[in-house]
């Protein structure tokens, strides 16, 4: 009498979670590992530190009344204005650029090419969904960016140290 067995074997794993026996497997080779970790490494540091900036700016904003201005003439006195803060309500400042905006600009479309950097490595690794979302979120929310990149920095070298075979294509 033949015994039943279940339709999937339960495979063992090892400590990172890979099925012992199983090849794991990149979705290229390791220079382009390498080269999206790079790419990710410089985004999350640029993304978190205009994060902070933006931070500090809302807080100028909403707190105190005050917007960062560069350039243009103070709206009381009459006299030139070079760079600092000023009131937002009734303007402060007269004319030259509100560097406020520009602070909110620029951390938007970052952030844009910073979800890109996220997308390449995440696909390269071939990681579960849920990685993703993690280094999503560590674009809008402050100091996040910073620990997140440290941890899958480490995890994508221990990655390619483990399996020095998963990058080879060819």
């Amino acid at each position: 009498m033949i015994e039943p067995q279940p339709a999937v074997q339960p495979q063992q794993t090892n400590g990172t979670g890979n099925a012992i026996g199983r090849k794991r497997r990149f979705g290229g080779t390791e220079a382009q590992v390498r080269s999206a970790l790079k790419f990710y490494k410089v985004l999350a540091y640029l993304t978190g530190g205009m994060l902070l900036l933006l931070c500090a700016e809302m807080i100028a904003r909403y707190a105190f009344g005050q917007y960062l201005f560069a350039g243009g003439t103070n709206a009381v006195t009459g006299e030139p204005f070079a760079l600092g803060f000023a009131d937002a309500e009734p303007p402060g400042v007269i004319g030259g650029i509100n560097l406020s905006v520009a602070v909110l600009i620029v951390h938007g479309w970052m952030y844009v090419v910073y979800l890109m950097s996220n997308f390449r490595l995440w696909s390269l690794m071939r990681w579960p969904f849920a990685k993703l979302i993690i280094m999503a979120l560590g674009g809008v929310v402050p100091f996040l960016s910073f620990f997140v990149e440290k941890k899958f920095h480490a995890e994508v070298e221990a990655e390619l140290a483990a399996n020095p075979q998963a990058p080879q294509r060819y």
